[in-house]
Parts: structure tokens; sequence; C-alpha cells
């Protein structure tokens, strides 16, 4: 080929297309240069010039990738005026981004303009006409609404959804032709959040929201219909697996409106590569006029964990610097300059709120109470613990690295949990707590002592579990000085026994757990009594017939706020799962406590059980938890196990020695 083979670059920003003009001949002959271009700019060739779509690409970062293959493959590429426009377009953007970055941080790092943040504060508090917002909340409020695509990593109990309200608030009332103005809320979360999002708008709006729950007991027609109407709600409510299904109707919904997205519970966006929910994630950010994330977690499993979520919030800006290959080896290798590095290309576009920063009054964790276990109890878990106990310690103690390993682990530790707190569970299949149907047959062993059996068969008629004798005493106590209670339990058989019991006793109980319906859009209210928003809402007046509530952590460890109306929790069962307990601890002890409130955790345990281990592993991992959320800009738990791990059983069998021994 001739060194004087001319290609001229022009781009037509009305059509959104790039035109390759001059010796066009010359580069379709070249195998090595019309290869790339056919393989990763899909042409269009017509008689003088080649016709690139640049679709949601930027116009600036395709024209350079051409121009770098022209120069490496001996082309002369003659400059353009638009060509030369788009250059000059795309620095004069990056000098604006810079900028505003700088004066993002800035915001983050509280050194703001006081006359433009005083200017906010006066119009937040107009426009939260029901709520006042304590100082770090109106930083993180001004900081978002400044922003407008930005990540809050607080801790749980910090307020983020007054947060994203005082923001929201703001850019709601600026004028209709401010480039900054929002009209509606679109917020992705759990179906558990649904409720306290539409509770949190009238506590700070002072009013009902006008609210859409894109859910269950909805059609997908009628779902469908709405996204495309005129005439939307204010705020809209949808799940993330039900964003699969939609996206092209909610990528009209957002083109046609103004409309800030809220990711909540963002780490549940999962999958980096090629998961569907973070696909129509990403999808929606094309299209968004704001977009915030919300997540205490924002690194569950690593700093890979990061990259959707600021991909999210600028979809055209690499604001990370990294590839989520280049995240996982920072993880892996810990490297201290590098996770500097992140953290400071990162800076402006998210802020955190502590727990220290609260000064909420500290809670006050009772002495675990021992309780000694009744004779057949006693009996059967002496029998369940040998069996499991010498399994483990045959295996050497057992890694648990492996898929079998830690499933037949797993299975061990949930038949002494059971065990410990009540072996009339024994008699359901392990099957009940695993979704894996391929599983060999070691998992599901059953008790192969036909006595111990014919003792477990009958045990609930011959005898009440100690545990559920302590919970009421100490309900009584609570009840008697005009307190409520949540009781939190592992096990669903846990939460209806201990309600039967309880109601056998004249205490009224409510359940939340799983399977506790929500309230769902089209069906009359009446046809669900007991939704977990009606349960919540009757708890928290102070003429409520109950008092006590029974709860899985499982299932309402996220998003439910139960510290307005309750300061007392009793945990009956507790897995090795750190995040759980954290989580669960934090319904009662958030901000908003007055600096009197008691807040009051009561442990209950089976005396020389597993139960103790589970106490000392849970205040353990506690321990590291809150020094890692204290000290890091982005808490990573990835030397911790939130659930069962390696450490959990060494202690287990160490605890096991030394019981047995003494004995």
């Amino acid at each position: 080929m001739s060194m004087s083979a001319n290609i001229s670059i022009d781009f037509d920003s009305a059509k959104n297309e790039i035109y390759l003009l001059g010796d066009i001949v010359a580069l379709q002959k070249h195998r090595y240069a019309w290869r790339y271009i056919q393989d990763y700019l899909h042409p269009t060739v017509e008689a003088n010039n080649i016709i690139i779509s640049v679709g949601d690409n930027e116009p600036f970062a395709v024209m350079s990738n051409i121009s770098s293959m022209l120069r490496k493959y001996g082309f002369v590429e003659v400059q353009s005026e638009s060509m030369e426009k788009v250059v000059a377009d795309y620095y004069e953007e990056e000098q604006r981004f810079s900028e505003f970055s700088a004066k993002a941080l800035l915001i983050r790092n509280n050194e703001c303009d006081a006359n433009e943040f005083a200017d906010f504060t006066e119009a937040v508090e107009k426009g939260l006409p029901a709520r006042s917002l304590y100082p770090l909340q109106l930083l993180s409020a001004y900081h978002m609404a400044f922003s407008q695509n930005s990540c809050n990593f607080s801790v749980p109990g910090a307020g983020k959804t007054s947060i994203v309200y005082g923001a929201y608030a703001y850019l709601h009332n600026l004028s209709k032709d401010n480039l900054k103005h929002i009209d509606y809320l679109l917020v992705v979360g759990p179906l558990s959040s649904f409720g306290p999002w539409e509770l949190e708008f009238e506590e700070c709006f002072g009013r009902v929201p006008k609210s859409k729950r894109l859910a269950g007991g909805i059609s997908k027609t009628d779902k469908q219909d709405y996204l495309i109407s005129k005439n939307p709600a204010e705020l809209t409510l949808i799940s993330y697996s039900s964003l699969i299904s939609l996206q092209k109707e909610i990528g009209f919904f957002l083109r046609m409106n103004k409309v800030m997205v809220v990711l909540d519970e963002a780490h549940k966006a999962k999958n980096l590569s090629g998961g569907v929910i973070a696909q129509a994630v990403l999808e929606m950010s094309k299209y968004s006029k704001s977009r915030i994330v919300l997540t205490g977690t924002p690194a569950p499993n690593g700093y890979e964990d990061l990259y959707n979520m600021f991909k999210f919030i600028w979809p055209n800006k690499n604001v990370i610097g990294f590839e989520v290959n280049q995240l996982r080896d920072i993880t892996a290798t810990g490297n201290k300059a590098r996770v500097n590095r992140l953290i400071n290309n990162i800076s402006p576009y998210f802020i955190r709120i502590r727990k220290s920063d609260l000064n909420i009054p500290p809670a006050t964790v009772h002495p675990p109470i021992y309780v000694p276990m009744g004779p057949l109890q006693q009996r059967i878990y002496d029998f369940v613990e040998k069996k499991y106990m010498n399994e483990f310690m045959a295996d050497g103690g057992m890694d648990i690295s492996s898929h079998f390993r830690a499933t037949l682990a797993q299975a061990r530790t949930i038949r002494l949990m059971q065990a410990a707190s009540n072996p009339a569970m024994l008699k359901a299949p392990l099957q009940d707590f695993f979704e894996d149907d391929d599983l060999p047959v070691e998992v599901y062993q059953a008790i192969d002592d036909s006595d111990v059996m014919k003792l477990i068969m009958g045990y609930e008629t011959d005898e009440i579990p100690s545990k559920y004798i302590a919970v009421k005493q100490l309900v009584d106590k609570i009840l008697s000085a005009n307190g409520k209670v949540v009781v939190w339990a592992t096990f669903i058989h846990t939460i209806h026994g201990l309600k039967y019991y309880l109601e056998s006793c004249g205490i009224q109980c409510q359940e939340l757990y799983g399977a506790t319906p929500i309230e769902r859009e089209g069906i009359d209210d009446d046809d669900f009594v007991l939704t977990r928003e009606k349960i919540i809402r009757d708890f928290q007046q102070k003429n409520c017939p109950f008092k006590v509530i029974i709860a899985n952590p499982f299932a309402v460890s996220e998003s439910i706020s139960l510290h307005k109306a309750c300061h007392n929790a009793i945990y009956i069962e507790r897995s090795f799962n750190a995040a759980h307990f954290v989580q669960s601890k934090d319904r009662i002890h958030r901000y908003g406590l007055k600096p009197d409130t008691v807040t009051n955790y009561y442990y209950v345990l089976s005396k020389d059980s597993i139960d103790e281990t589970i106490d000392t592993r849970l205040a353990e991992k506690e321990h590291r938890m809150i020094e890692i959320m204290e000290s890091m800009p982005i808490p990573l738990f990835d030397n911790i196990s939130a659930d069962l791990g390696n450490e959990d059983i060494k202690v287990l069998i160490r605890d096991y020695v030394r019981r047995t021994k003494k004995s």
C-alpha cells in the first residue's frame, strides 16, 4: 500500500454518524484495517465513503480508536473541521467535568461555599416541611443534589431515604427550565423497601405520596401501560427482578420524563459479567436525569463490586479508573497504593456516614442468658452433638472451601442449632433449608437411633423448649414496663412455635418473615390484613393490641425500622451470619432515638451447646466488622466470614472438646 493513501474522518452530530472519506478502496484492500472496521465498527459501505453509527458510544472515543488504527497501518489522516470540533468539545467537557468533580469533592469534605449551602438548607427546610435533617444528612443531600449522580454508602440507620428526599425536594422545586429540575422518583429495591419508602415520604413531606408499586398484583400489561402513560405517580417503586421484563417501557418512561432513579440496597444488582439484572440496571442509566446508589455494604465481596455502581452513576465516564479484573486483583493483593488510588478516584462521587457520626445513645448488651435444657432436649442434643462433632473431627476439622464440604458442614450446624432450640425441628427434612436439589445424600442423613427418633417425634407434646420459657419471662418483664419487643429467630418453625406458646400464655404477637405478604397494588387491603406494612404501622401505634413481633433476620433485616416504637430485642436463635445479625440490631438502634433512650439486647442461649460458640464467634465478627466500617472509606469484609467458615468449625470443635473433657 502506498504511504500516500489519505483518509478523512467526518462527524454528523445530527445523525450521530462518522464518515470515512478519501482512498476507501485502499482501506478496504488492507486486510487488517478492514477486518478491524468490520469486526468492531459494523460499517455501512457506500460508493465514496464508509458510514459508522456511533450509537451510545462517545464520538471522541470512537474517532480516537479509528485514528489510532489508521496510523498503525500507515494511512495518512486528513483533519476535518467536524473532527476538530469533536476533539475541542471533548476536552472542553473534560475540563468542565474536572471542575465539577473538584467542587463535588469539596462539598463531600464539608468545604462547600457557606452561602450556597445556606440557600440549599433553606430550600430543603421548605421542601421537607415535616422533617428536619441533621447536619451530616444535609451535607449528604447537598452533595447528592449538586452532583445529581452520586453514591451514598452510609451505614444502616443513617437515614439514607431522608437524604434522598432532601435532594429530591430541592431539585423538584427548581424552575421547570432549570437543567437540574426533577419531576419524578423511580426507586429500584427489594420488595421489603416499598413500605418504608412510602412511609418515609409521608414523614418527610407531611402528605401521603401518590405512589405506584410495579410488583405482584398487577399484570405485565398494566405495568407497561403505566410506564408509557402521560400521568405517572410522583413515586414509582419496582423490584430488581421486575426490571428485566420491562426494559423497553422503563427506557421510554425515563426518556419522556425527568426522573431521579434510585438504586436502594444496590448490592442486590449482582453479577458483573453478563448478569441480566446488572445489565438492566446499566441500561436505565443511559436515560436517567439523576442517578443515585444507596447501600451500606458497597463491596461485600471485594472492590470489584464497586464497578457497576460507578458505571451506573456516570455511564460515559471512567471515574473508577480500573477495570473489573484489576479491581479483583486489588482485592486479592490488598495493594495499599492501588487502594488509595481507587479511593481518590471515586471520592468526589460518594459520601458515607459512619455509625459513630450519628451520636446515637449507646445500646445495652445484657450478659447472655444461659438456659439449661430440659431432660428430653438434653438427651436428644447430646446424641446429635456427639454424632456430628465426631464427624467433624474425623474430617480433621474439615476444610469447607468446596461446595460439597461447605454444604455438609452447614447441614450439621443447622441440625445442632435446631437441637439446641427445639428438637422437634429435627423431624423436618434438611432439603427445606437448601436450594440445591442435586446435593449428595450425606447432606440429608436422618437420625439413625430409633430411641432418639422416638423422643424427637413426640417432643412437642412431652416438653416445652426451655428457651421458650426463658423468652416468655423476658417478654413479661418488658411488657410490665410498658415496653415493646422484637424477638429474632432463625427458623420459621420457631417463629410459629413461639407465637403459639406466647399466645397460649395470653401474650398477643405478630410474625414478620419471608412469607408475610407485602401490600400489593391492585388488591384490596382487606384481602391481606396481616401485611408487613400493616404489622409495622400498627406496632408503631401506642394503642397497638400486640407488643411483640417475632421476626426472621434473613427476611426483614434490611429496610425496616422499628426504633420509634421498640427498644428491646431478644435473640432466641442466631446463626454464624454476622451480617444478618448486625443488620437486625440496627432495626431498633438507629438515628432518631432520644438521648435518654435505652436500647436493650438480650441473648438466650442453651447452656453447653452450639449457641455458646455462635455467641463467641458473632461477638468477634461484629467487633471486626465495626472496626472496618469505622476505619475504612470503603468497608471491605473479604477477610471476615459473614456466614459459616473454617474458623467457626475450629472453634466449635474446640468448645466441644473443652466441655466433654470437663464432664
